[in-house]
């Protein structure tokens, strides 16, 4: 399992990278090997404001339909319209051509809530 130690995670397997005063989010390796095949991706609008710990969006896969949660609060800035074309490319690259959204936060403070690297490879090695 791949665990990019520059990253933030949530608990609800979202992972965070800050970029600027922005931040980039998307769904980690963990959780979409869970998922399995990635079939479709759901996708809020520009515009749109997330709320920490809300559903924003969904992924389904040839198992399941999962929701996002966001991991903080937020405008979104940009969607990555990539995904509605290419759905895969959440299983061939979770932290890469697969982020889905970029937010401008409404309180960076709630990046202090999210877990290091080392905190989700704990968690994930319970479930």
């Amino acid at each position: 399992m791949n665990v990019p130690k520059d990253l933030l995670y949530s608990k609800e397997h979202e992972w965070v990278k800050k970029e600027g005063s922005q931040v980039r989010i998307g769904i980690t390796d963990f959780a979409q090997d869970e998922l399995g095949d990635i079939v479709f991706v759901e996708m809020p609008e520009v515009g749109d404001e997330l709320e920490v710990d809300e559903p924003f969006g969904s992924v389904e896969s040839v198992k399941t339909v999962s929701e996002l949660y966001a991991p903080i609060s937020g405008k979104i800035v940009e969607v990555n319209e990539e995904l509605e074309d290419s759905p895969e490319f959440v299983n061939e690259s979770p932290y890469d051509k697969a982020w889905m959204v970029t937010v401008e936060p409404a309180d960076e403070a709630e990046l202090d809530q999210l877990l290091t690297s080392e905190q989700y490879e704990e968690i994930t090695e319970q479930d």
